[in-house]
């Protein structure tokens, strides 16, 4: 029979957030695909973990993946883990997964951390509707390309950033969006240095211009999306039926003002949309 690969979350930076069902599970495999085994090797040391670990990272994923599908038809259970948190998301594994699939094999997953997750929970953004956006691009232009492309977005958006860049990820976000946007960076999740910042694009960009901490660590930075201006000259459907009604039996003036008592809408739009109605008439 054939095995199963698992898709197992691993903490994204405090060890003890780490699932009963994860160790078990990778204690009962009989294999460990990791992205970087030697740091996923401290992991499994905490835990007393000692099955086999191979190497699938984004540099050798294409090619190793048939290989490990085999396996997994000639009966072997294989777990995909990463460095951190939740396989895939800006991780490695998708090539296998994928085969797996393609194969009729099943994938089942194991959750626990994931960053993009956890910094929404605290973000204190509105999570209702998100969209994550992973690495940005390397080069500014590239980003504030994507950054233009972003700004009326009216969801929250998400994207992870590196210490290297983070300034100036930021300093280009400033180009293209105003700085009273509210944004959040999430530094360091679950560590001992972690730091949560809700506050105006303008007072973050500051906060880490000046602070040569703030430029440490790994980044999810939580960007509000644009609020859409209400179009007030604007009437619905319900108050331009009443009006006309009014209209085929009062003058304007009575017509809109006996509108306004019972569409609650602005006088000074159902009056011009008043004019609007009898000028239509006329022609």
């Amino acid at each position: 029979m054939s095995g199963r690969l698992y898709v197992v979350a691993t903490p994204i930076g405090n060890l003890a957030d780490f699932t009963y069902r994860a160790v078990e599970i990778l204690k009962q495999v009989d294999l460990i695909a990791a992205e970087d085994t030697r740091h996923v090797k401290m992991l499994l040391q905490h835990y007393a973990i000692n099955n086999k670990l191979v190497s699938l990272h984004q540099h050798n994923e294409e090619n190793a993946a048939p290989g490990l599908i085999e396996k997994i038809k000639n009966g072997l259970n294989i777990a995909l883990v990463s460095d951190a948190g939740t396989p895939l998301l800006s991780d490695p594994g998708m090539p296998l997964v994928k085969l797996a699939k393609q194969q009729g094999i099943e994938v089942s997953p194991i959750p626990g951390a994931c960053a993009l997750i956890a910094a929404l929970s605290v973000s204190g953004l509105p999570v209702t509707r998100f969209t994550f956006e992973g690495f940005l691009p390397r080069t500014s232009s590239a980003r504030k390309t994507f950054f233009s492309k972003k700004k009326s977005e009216t969801a929250t958006w998400v994207f992870y950033e590196s210490s290297h860049r983070i300034l100036a990820s930021l300093e280009d976000l400033l180009e293209i969006l105003s700085g009273n946007r509210r944004i959040v960076l999430a530094r360091e999740l679950t560590k001992i240095y972690e730091t949560v910042v809700n506050d105006t694009l303008d007072n973050v960009l500051d906060q880490v211009r000046n602070n040569g901490n703030m430029q440490k660590g790994e980044f999810v930075v939580l960007v509000e999306g644009a609020v859409v201006e209400k179009n007030v000259s604007e009437i619905s459907e319900e108050q331009k039926r009443v009006l006309l009604v009014l209209l085929k039996e009062c003058s304007i003036k009575t017509a809109v003002s006996m509108a306004v008592e019972i569409t609650g809408a602005r006088k000074k739009v159902l009056y011009q949309a008043a004019l609007e109605m009898k000028g239509s008439d006329n022609e």
